[in-house]
């Protein structure tokens, strides 16, 4: 914590929760120091003369006198012991209630911190007990949480600001043309003006999907489906494209796979949306091959494609969104980066796994997910 941000709370301290939780201790202790004051002085010798008398201690004689002096010296010790124990009492007392009200109150500026925005702030572990500390290191992943999601706002505000910078430029510049007479409205400048502003299209599609996917994963609706037509269908879907582009697609799909519990719509867009990237990045001539088999109760599939290849320090990030391993090449292919982020939540939405893996640029990449077959 900073100066600044310390000052405050000591002067929060003189009225706050360890002052409160101090001054409730010493209530306590001053009722209960009164009580036994009051049972020892008029309920203690009368009890005690009594029992004196039963014992047959004639009163007032020499035996009683004795007695009593003992007594005296008894409660007297009694007493200093009970002062030595109130002391030591309110010593701890006083400690802890401090080192409590601290480390409340720094739990509570940390989070006035992160309330406006400052989630660099963390709390350290006050050595209270098991309680206290659970509370501190839960308070830290939630700051370290929100700094992660505050960061990834700012980027993907940015990255799409951009995404569409561009569409949206070309558009009003066709448009000033085609107004000032500077182009005439032909094949060509409606081909432009299409493909833009399907660009734009394709960008709300992958948004709409990407918060459907991340927000929602009860949207899954799963059936018993096999996994060789689930394959199949996306292959067909894909065929074409490919075999425009040159890129043989061929599958590795057996008859005795097992019937796989879950959403075949989103399966099938995960599938979609791996061959959509193998294609994007697999250049004319290469190949691309679908694979599928059971391992531990899961049905895995793997995408491998002969393309460009992923650097090992860039595989961790692929499935950010709009995460791209090269920014100025990858936005020539013409994708949004965010293809695989839905691939990931879909995935993760049936309860299952994506990773990816490359030996290097040139080598091409495989995609491998998993999903529980039941």
């Amino acid at each position: 914590m900073t100066e600044s941000d310390d000052s405050p709370s000591r002067g929060r301290r003189r009225s706050g929760f360890g002052v409160r939780l101090l001054l409730a201790q010493i209530m306590v202790m001053v009722v209960g120091t009164s009580a036994a004051a009051i049972v020892a002085a008029v309920a203690g010798p009368p009890l005690f003369r009594e029992h004196l008398r039963r014992a047959g201690v004639t009163a007032g004689s020499h035996q009683q006198h004795l007695v009593e002096e003992a007594y005296e010296y008894g409660a007297f010790i009694s007493a200093v012991a009970v002062a030595v124990a109130l002391v030591t009492a309110l010593v701890v007392s006083w400690y802890l209630s401090r080192r409590l009200g601290r480390s409340v109150t720094d739990l509570a500026s940390a989070a006035a911190a992160v309330a406006t925005g400052r989630y660099d702030h963390r709390v350290e572990t006050p050595h209270l007990g098991d309680d206290f500390a659970a509370l501190a290191t839960a308070f830290n992943q939630m700051a370290t949480k929100l700094e992660s999601v505050e960061q990834t706002r700012r980027r993907l505000f940015s990255d799409l600001a951009h995404e569409i910078r561009t569409p949206v430029s070309v558009l009003e510049a066709y448009t000033e043309a085609l107004q000032d007479g500077v182009r005439t409205l032909n094949a060509e400048s409606i081909a432009v003006l299409h493909d833009q502003s399907q660009r734009l299209v394709r960008l709300s599609a992958d948004f709409a999907a990407l918060s459907q996917a991340e927000e929602n994963p009860g949207s899954v609706t799963p059936t018993w489906v096999a996994p060789k037509d689930l394959v199949g269908a996306a292959l067909a879907a894909a065929e074409s494209r490919f075999a425009d582009k040159g890129v043989a697609l061929r599958a590795d799909v057996g008859d005795d796979l097992p019937p796989m519990w879950a959403d075949p719509h989103r399966i099938g867009q995960v599938l979609a949306n791996l061959l959509d990237n193998a294609l994007r990045y697999t250049p004319t001539g290469g190949s691309v091959d679908v694979a599928a088999h059971v391992h531990h109760r899961e049905l895995t599939l793997t995408v491998t494609d002969s393309g460009e290849g992923v650097p090992a320090d860039q595989l961790a990030h692929l499935f950010e969104r709009f995460y791209r391993v090269d920014t100025a090449r990858d936005r020539q292919h013409g994708g949004a980066g965010i293809g695989l982020a839905i691939a990931k939540a879909l995935v993760e939405a049936h309860g299952g796994h994506i990773a990816a893996s490359s030996r290097g640029i040139g080598t091409g990449t495989t995609f491998t997910f998993s999903v529980p077959l039941a």
